[in-house]
């Protein structure tokens, strides 16, 4: 698992390499279910010994948008954990309808929706939240009827 993961590094941010070696602390594949019907990812879990490596290689790797490994297209993505992701789901229904109507949402970490609103941003971390603030923009309660 390590050795993919240095392949991975240097063959996408040889940069980062170059000016500091990335420290493996854990690395584990991920059983998973297979379905006969289309091939499944193998997904590989690395844990880093250090935090702002890891945000350093995200940030690379949204900068290049195209990460690869032997020229195939991968995804490298931060892991949460159950909690976190099944909250980040509730947000689901309300972000569709909103990215529909063009207000650009976003979710932020851990679990927070924002939007920019009137030329500011505004964040809300649960739905009582929002509700309580779009009981005063008639628009936006008419476009959310009934998810709040």
């Amino acid at each position: 698992m390590e050795n993919v993961f240095q392949e991975i590094m240097t063959e996408n941010f040889p940069e980062i390499e170059k000016k500091k070696p990335t420290q493996i602390q854990d690395a584990h594949r991920v059983p998973s279910k297979m379905n006969l019907r289309r091939p499944m990812p193998k997904h590989i879990i690395i844990k880093l010994a250090n935090t702002n490596d890891k945000i350093r290689i995200l940030k690379a790797a949204r900068e290049r948008q195209k990460v690869t490994y032997k020229g195939t297209h991968i995804r490298l993505t931060t892991d949460f954990s159950t909690e976190t992701y099944q909250a980040r789901r509730e947000w689901d229904k309300i972000y569709k309808v909103m990215q529909r109507k063009g207000l650009n949402p976003r979710i932020l970490y851990p679990a927070r929706l924002s939007i920019k609103i009137e030329g500011e941003m505004r964040s809300f971390t649960d739905k009582k939240r929002l509700k309580e603030f779009i009981s005063t923009k008639p628009a936006m309660q008419e476009m959310l009827k009934g998810l709040l």
